[in-house]
């Protein structure tokens, strides 16, 4: 489904990128895991074209996703998380999670104001597909609290459900459990597996919590320096002692 083809990011003289190349089935739930300042955050953000890549190409379903602006990749069918929530502090969770819908919908100013039924059909439509997303998150008793009074673990719970309004074929989550306790990081994890179960996403992830990486990954690629070095099913990559190596510095013993 994504494809990564030799792609190089570089900012002045710091190579973050070099060379990736990556394939990430349709259907699964692919992580990408590393130390601090790996390049797997720099990842996403070509992906969201919020960097360009200095060289190589990034597909998504045969089409070349470097061609398209930041706003316009929600449509091609890709949306994501951040690692620091991006919110409408003074917003409500419902209206933060119908701003997820905002680059799909096609309004004119004209039938706004005039109240045209369509607007208003509309309106239902995305109020109810927000409705549901809350049902999902089990945070429908929140619809109307303003977020900044929301603990983080709520506010990345909002993040996460703003990118499933759009309904996309691939979400990006970026460190998702971050900050969260034992419990909600259970929650989101059985989350996440249900988006790929139960709502046909894929999932591209990067989260630091292993348990919970090797729990639900199908596929895991892991970075150090802006390099791929290993890649495989969980089993096989937590075996991987240049991976043990990048993780803690030394070679694990082999009779350990």
């Amino acid at each position: 489904m994504l494809t990564f083809k030799d792609m190089t990011v570089r900012f002045a003289g710091l190579t973050a990128v070099n060379k990736l190349c990556l394939e990430v089935p349709q259907g699964s739930i692919y992580s990408i895991i590393g130390p601090n300042g790996a390049g797997k955050t720099t990842v996403f953000n070509c992906v969201s074209r919020f960097y360009q890549p200095t060289e190589g190409a990034i597909e998504f379903e045969g089409v070349d996703l470097l061609k398209y602006k930041p706003h316009q990749i929600v449509e091609q069918g890709v949306a994501r998380s951040f690692q620091n929530v991006e919110l409408f502090a003074k917003m409500t969770v419902l209206d933060n999670l119908l701003t997820g819908l905002h680059p799909l919908l096609k309004r004119n100013v004209f039938k706004i104001a005039l109240n045209w039924p369509s607007v208003l059909r509309t309106e239902r439509e995305a109020r109810g597909k927000a409705a549901e997303i809350m049902r999902i998150l089990e945070i429908s008793e929140l619809a109307h609290e303003t977020v900044e009074n929301l603990p983080y673990g709520y506010q990345k719970m909002v993040d996460i459900g703003r990118a499933m309004m759009a309904e996309p074929r691939l979400i990006l989550l970026d460190e998702p459990v971050a900050g969260m306790n034992a419990s909600e990081t259970e929650h989101l994890g059985q989350l996440i597996t249900r988006l790929k179960t139960q709502m046909g996403m894929t999932v591209l992830l990067i989260e630091h919590d292993m348990s919970l990486v090797m729990k639900i990954s199908d596929h895991i690629a892991v970075m150090n320096f802006g390099e791929k070095i290993a890649e495989g099913a969980p089993a096989e990559v937590q075996r991987n002692p240049v991976v043990v190596e990048a993780y803690l510095g030394e070679v694990a013993d082999a009779e350990t």
